[in-house]
């Protein structure tokens, strides 16, 4: 019995001890389990913290990485005003030119700034972000990015207004606003563009601009970024020597002026209006009975633009080139 006693005894300790093992490690196993989750959710509260405290962001542009303001309030988008007022923006100065002028149809009321000027001067306007386009070389986006952070638009969007629109969109915080304006502007293409191949059918279209100070008359192919939009978008037909040039842009010699063999013709003067008194020499081009001969001409299909928005083909700009061609061909 003495004997039987001791062994059980000892088991029961052995039990004991045992349980009290195993109730030790699970509450280790607890307690580091507890720790990991509340270190996480300090690392995670403390990620949080600094993403809600981040004033700058890095973005990619056609130069390299860009540091940028994450909420700018002061921009400068340099050619680019168009993007930014569909986007609600009012920049602090517009894009100015002495040849050109500045693009008026944006009725924009902010100080104009010379782009051929000193770059300086821009310093007068404080901005705290500037976004280029394809105008900016490198050394003209340097001389930019002493001023304020510089951003500067990848060539591979610049062929394309909506990805432009999104780009900026990208660039200011805005994403959804300019996904809206993008949705809108495509509903809008796509309605004219019905309406106007009903119209036209396959009438061969020429896009032309009179070069006031040379007093000659350009071609705009296919690709040119202004007026391209006509055919890949709104869904004219180009005529053949436009359709397959390479360049933005062709002077035509006399000689060339039938070879247009254009149904229809766009037309605007390089800057100016139709009814600038120093543009009367050059508009004479129209007189000449080479032009007079196109069957375009002859059947009353020359539609004069407003070259302000005709020489630009941002989000806006184009919206109004459709209204244009809706009003002169469909008679809206």
């Amino acid at each position: 019995m003495s004997k039987k006693w001791v062994i059980t005894a000892l088991a029961s300790l052995l039990l004991v001890g045992l349980a009290a093992c195993g109730s030790g490690q699970n509450e280790t196993s607890n307690n580091n389990a507890t720790a990991v989750e509340n270190t996480q959710k300090e690392n995670a509260a403390g990620n949080n913290s600094e993403e809600a405290t981040a004033t700058t962001k890095k973005m990619q542009d056609e130069f390299g990485e860009v540091e940028i303001p994450m909420n700018p309030q002061r921009i400068a988008g340099l050619y680019v005003e168009d993007y930014l007022k569909a986007l609600g923006v009012t920049p602090v100065v517009q894009w100015y030119n002495p040849m050109w002028g500045k693009q008026d149809y944006l009725k924009l009321d902010v100080p104009t700034f010379n782009y051929t000027g000193q770059v300086e001067a821009l310093l007068n306007y404080d901005p705290d972000l500037i976004i280029v386009d394809g105008g900016a070389d490198k050394v003209k986006y340097d001389q930019f990015a002493k001023i304020a952070p510089t951003y500067r638009l990848q060539e591979d969007v610049l062929d394309d207004p909506k990805e432009t629109l999104l780009k900026i969109g990208e660039v200011l915080g805005m994403e959804d606003k300019a996904r809206e304006v993008v949705q809108a502007y495509d509903q809008k293409v796509a309605d004219g563009k019905a309406k106007l191949q009903a119209a036209v059918g396959t009438d061969k279209v020429a896009v032309l601009r009179i070069n006031v100070a040379e007093k000659t008359i350009a071609l705009f192919g296919v690709k040119n970024r202004f007026t391209g939009i006509v055919f890949s978008q709104f869904g004219l037909t180009p005529i053949p020597l436009a359709a397959s040039m390479e360049e933005y842009q062709q002077v035509l010699s006399p000689e060339f002026i039938p070879q247009l063999e254009a149904d229809r013709i766009i037309i605007f003067p390089s800057n100016g209006g139709w009814d600038s008194a120093e543009n009367a020499d050059a508009f004479k081009l129209l007189d000449d009975p080479l032009f007079k001969s196109l069957p375009a001409v002859k059947n009353g299909h020359v539609y004069k633009m407003d070259r302000t928005y005709w020489q630009s083909g941002a989000i806006l700009s184009n919206q109004m080139k459709l209204d244009d061609l809706l009003k002169a061909i469909v008679k809206e």
